[in-house]
């Protein structure tokens, strides 16, 4: 069987530019692909590259001109093409996770059942996910938060001078459960002297809070924090899992970063051999990319996939907040749609 790839990059709008410790944005472009069978059955996928992590749009659609040269003639041999991928160029994790994506959503259509499903999961065992509120003036933060209503549990972006400003802010107007991502904003010496405010503030989680490569910093933050510690930034794929084992308390899996659906499956998988907690997040990205990561929350302790939610022009519908609860769709596949 041939499969016909096509790509476009779409220009996604976030409804409040997006700031975080790194910088701040309100258009993203992320790269939307199709595969298409000889039957006319398409698989939809989403890369979401990062200049963080050496992609941009345009380095996506290059990798898929070499990626498309080795698509398989059997899609649903899902985990001898990602590891062909892998193979034939490196890097590029996002190019890869939309090929992963739309692999699996075309074989879950020919099958007729959806993802989560094909991998024996319950979607009702997904954990309710948290919605992030930006970094910003006080007042502003304040107002996205009336804005997150809906939404039972905030992550909240530090990393900044005001840091203290905000939680005090934050706190003012809700008593929400409270999570934070310094999204590698902080040296050592803050982090730790930030532990016990956080904890006054009811903070429950913190996620990344040193330089990825600070990895004994991190154990020592994790060592005296009172809530657990995440990686983020210092884990990518399973192969960095053994070097964070005794330095965090878990690890958060983005299918950009990880290529792929399989290597999510595996890294969860690893991560429970060592006993750590995982998280599923996403970038800022349409339904098609929040969707493809949702398939694997059934398995995850923290969810964190309100990329979609975020944007004030999603072209899909798809998995789904209700009231923070992920609901994943019952269509084949991803279950996906466009609006």
């Amino acid at each position: 069987m041939s499969l016909r790839l096509n790509a476009d990059i779409l220009e996604l709008k976030t409804k409040h530019p997006f700031i975080i410790a790194r910088g701040s944005q309100d258009v993203y472009r992320t790269v939307a692909i199709r595969l298409v069978d000889e039957d006319g059955v398409e698989g939809w996928g989403e890369a979401a590259p990062q200049r963080f992590y050496g992609e941009t749009p345009e380095t996506v659609l290059a990798a898929l001109q070499t990626y498309a040269t080795v698509l398989p003639s059997d899609p649903a041999q899902l985990e001898d093409a990602e590891a062909r991928f892998a193979r034939l160029l490196t890097g590029n994790n996002s190019a890869r996770a939309a090929l992963s994506t739309a692999l699996h959503d075309l074989v879950g259509k020919r099958l007729g059942t959806p993802v989560h499903r094909m991998f024996g999961l319950d979607p009702a065992r997904c954990p309710i996910s948290t919605f992030t509120i930006g970094i910003d003036a006080p007042d502003k933060m304040k107002a996205k938060v009336a804005e997150a209503a809906q939404y039972p549990v905030l992550k909240i972006k530090l990393g900044t001078p005001d840091d203290l400003a905000v939680l005090k802010a934050i706190r003012e107007v809700t008593s929400k459960e409270l999570r934070v991502d310094a999204n590698c904003g902080w040296t050592r010496t803050q982090a730790i002297r930030m532990l016990p405010i956080l904890q006054e503030f009811g903070v429950t989680v913190l996620e990344q809070p040193l330089d990825p490569l600070d990895l004994d910093g991190l154990a020592e933050v994790t060592r005296r924090s009172p809530m657990p510690v995440i990686a983020d930034e210092s884990c990518i794929t399973s192969a960095d899992i053994p070097r964070v084992v005794g330095k965090v308390d878990g690890i958060n899996i983005k299918l950009a970063k990880a290529g792929g659906l399989r290597e999510a499956l595996r890294m969860i998988a690893i991560a429970r051999a060592h006993h750590l907690m995982v998280m599923v997040g996403c970038m800022i990205e349409t339904s098609v990319g929040v969707t493809a990561a949702a398939q694997c929350c059934p398995l995850v302790d923290i969810c964190d996939l309100d990329g979609a939610a975020l944007l004030a022009n999603d072209p899909y519908l798809g998995a789904t907040m209700d009231g923070g609860q992920l609901r994943l769709p019952e269509g084949p596949g991803l279950g996906l749609s466009r609006r």
